[in-house]
């Protein structure tokens, strides 16, 4: 039995000064009991669940940043880039990948990660086949390269092989692009099982439905019909206006609107970015139970817009943070500049608060915490007794801590500057980081070098 004890220890709760617990062999809290702080104690938080990554994604971060000539020629003003300009370059860099370039790359990813403190990721995964289209000799090949690049991380994975097969909501068939993404509702389904053989404590195989545009409504109920039940699904909706609009013309009913109507939405839900939405699309999440995976760097990357986050709060929606296209790896940015957003466009301060939770910082780490469970299918989040030790040790040598007290605690390290302030991580008790680097940082460094050298070969 091992132990891990705090000078004070955040819970949804609130803060336990001199607390701690033991931990059994499988890494799951055995018992909370109360703890004698030693020289080594230390501040302790939850590790964060990351409810959204493409992992491939981290190796094009700021590769996208240069407006196209048209929208140059156009001016700023007027500029025609958007998601849908970015998703060209993605898929230009996605055609490169082969299962060891993509376990390289996830690795890295994975390590960055955890020194962020997300201990947790919820990897939705549609980089399936050879770029032609067609499968590996191993259907599950690329699937795989990211099961060994989490182990190797040693963060915890659910991952979320995705259903893709057709290019819009009118059915037109996949471009040449998209082939290596698509699958048809049989192979999906092999490809579920199989991946579900090598399912354990630190691996969950959930279900991820690209989008509307993405999977037939015949399809998408033929899937879910034959999931096991408390299998975690996760779709991409209502990100962009054009979404919108099209599903608008061509099935008479918003994306988030026609879902709520047209599938048993409950609490094994992910939504993913859910950005633009009406009051009672907004008001029909909250009350499915369903988790909202808000990104809020990478919808500001791609000019997305901002999800309706005091509203949903007042409905008592569940939702978390994902870092989507990595163009950040910080839980603490997601956070904070969820709430900067909303303050930028109301114009008023402090907007992410609850009556009985006037922090910011509490308020939106508590919410993140609660949805953990739900969103990922992990036993994670909160610090209760038979939940994974997954836990975060705040650095108070760093000067932004100084003077740190328990009712600013979470709002400073959330809100107080740049510097990472995570020292140690664990997942399921074991250290991963220590002294803020990742105990196998060195050559897995190494081998993402060698990757991009071959990604950004001519």
């Amino acid at each position: 039995m091992k132990t891990l004890d705090a000078a004070m220890l955040w819970t949804p709760d609130g803060w336990r000064p001199d607390a701690g617990f033991d931990i059994d062999a499988h890494g799951r809290i055995h018992a909370a009991e109360p703890a004698e702080p030693t020289a080594s104690s230390s501040w302790i938080v939850p590790g964060v669940a990351n409810l959204h990554s493409h992992a491939f994604q981290r190796a094009m971060a700021g590769m996208a940043e240069r407006a196209t000539p048209e929208a140059a020629r156009l001016g700023a003003r007027d500029s025609a880039d958007s998601f849908w300009t970015w998703r060209e370059t993605m898929y230009r860099f996605a055609a490169r990948f082969t299962p060891d370039l993509l376990q390289a790359v996830a690795t890295q990813l994975y390590v960055e990660m955890l020194e962020a403190g997300y201990t947790t990721v919820c990897e939705f995964h549609y980089l399936h086949h050879a770029p032609d289209g067609r499968p590996y000799e191993d259907a599950a090949a690329m699937s795989r390269a990211l099961v060994a690049a989490a182990r190797e991380a040693g963060i915890r994975l659910t991952l979320l092989p995705v259903l893709y097969m057709t290019g819009g909501f009118d059915g037109r068939a996949l471009g040449e692009r998209q082939r290596r993404f698509g699958h048809d509702v049989d192979a999906y389904l092999r490809l579920i099982d199989t991946l579900c053989e090598d399912a354990g404590p630190s691996l969950h195989v959930g279900c991820a439905l690209h989008s509307l545009r993405a999977v037939p409504p015949d399809a998408m109920r033929a899937v879910l019909a034959a999931l096991p039940p408390a299998m975690p699904v996760h779709i991409h909706i209502a990100e962009q206006i054009g979404e919108v609009q099209d599903c608008l013309a061509l099935r008479n009913a918003r994306p988030v609107e026609w879902l709520l109507d047209n599938a048993d939405v409950d609490a094994r839900w992910t939504l993913v970015h859910a950005t633009h939405l009406t009051s009672a699309e907004t008001l029909g999440i909250a009350r499915s139970g369903a988790t909202v995976a808000i990104c809020p760097t990478t919808e500001a990357n791609l000019g997305d817009g901002l999800f309706p986050l005091r509203d949903y709060l007042d409905a008592g929606g569940r939702w978390g943070v994902g870092s989507d296209s990595h163009i950040s790896v910080s839980p603490v940015e997601e956070l904070r500049w969820l709430e900067y957003g909303q303050r930028l466009v109301t114009r008023h301060r402090n907007i992410a608060v609850q009556p009985q939770s006037p922090s910011v910082g509490e308020t939106l780490l508590r919410d993140v915490a609660r949805s953990a469970r739900q969103s990922t299918g992990h036993a994670i989040g909160t610090f209760a007794v038979g939940e994974y030790a997954d836990a975060v040790m705040l650095d108070t040598d760093a000067p932004q801590l100084f003077g740190l007290t328990a009712q600013d605690a979470i709002d400073r390290w959330i809100f107080s500057g740049n510097r990472a302030l995570v020292r140690d991580v664990y997942v399921g008790g074991r250290r991963v980081v220590e002294n803020g680097h990742h105990v196998h940082r060195g050559p897995v460094a190494e081998r993402y070098r060698a990757a991009m050298a071959t990604l950004m070969a001519d």
